[in-house]
């Protein structure tokens, strides 16, 4: 069942986001989303890194990409990993993976957590990142289990994210009616 392209993700190996600085068991950065100017939007780190390297790979892998023609290829090398972007309107999202996996499952990836992404924000654009940076992070783990991908049901991903809305809603409803009786209740009436 499911679309040609989740047949095709289900039956491949997982795609595994490896680490710049190579480590072989631990894996890395899978999207980097950045403007046209260089800023960060989002980061995912699966191995530890000092800030000093992180903001040289952060700083070295953008200027690479920004660089880059428009008709050229989505990936590149950059040290021993291979990186794989991909531009939608002004954000670039970027994944850095282990060279010998397929480029094109890891560009199928990027696409689908901005899928996921567009279908949870209704056409997602930069400053829906920047102001709820929370649900991006929440859309990526669903996806991605360690660097691996963990969910490729586009329904299912949106699904859990409904559900962790539902459940905020709530702590947030609860939290207003105790807020609420505990003033009527100072201010004698209840």
């Amino acid at each position: 069942g499911g679309t040609k392209a989740e047949w095709i993700l289900r039956s491949v190996r997982p795609v595994t986001f490896r680490s710049l600085f190579r480590t072989r068991t631990t894996p890395t950065t899978p999207t980097l989303p950045f403007c046209q100017n260089g800023h960060q939007r989002l980061a995912k780190w699966f191995t530890t890194l000092s800030p000093k390297d992180k903001a040289k790979i952060i700083k070295d892998v953008s200027q690479l990409v920004l660089a880059r023609r428009a008709r050229m290829c989505n990936f590149l090398e950059y040290k021993d990993t291979k990186v794989v972007y991909r531009r939608y309107a002004s954000l670039f999202f970027i994944a850095a993976t282990d060279p010998t996996d397929n480029e094109l499952i890891t560009l199928e990836i990027v696409h689908r957590y901005v899928e996921q992404m567009d279908k949870y924000y209704g056409n997602v654009c930069e400053l829906d990142i920047i102001f709820n940076f929370q649900k991006a992070y929440f859309i990526l783990d669903e996806l991605l289990l360690a660097g691996e991908m963990q969910e490729s049901s586009k329904k299912n991903v949106l699904r859990v994210i409904g559900a962790q809305d539902s459940l905020e809603d709530m702590e947030i409803n609860t939290e207003m009616s105790r807020e609420l009786e505990k003033q009527l209740k100072n201010a004698g009436l209840l």
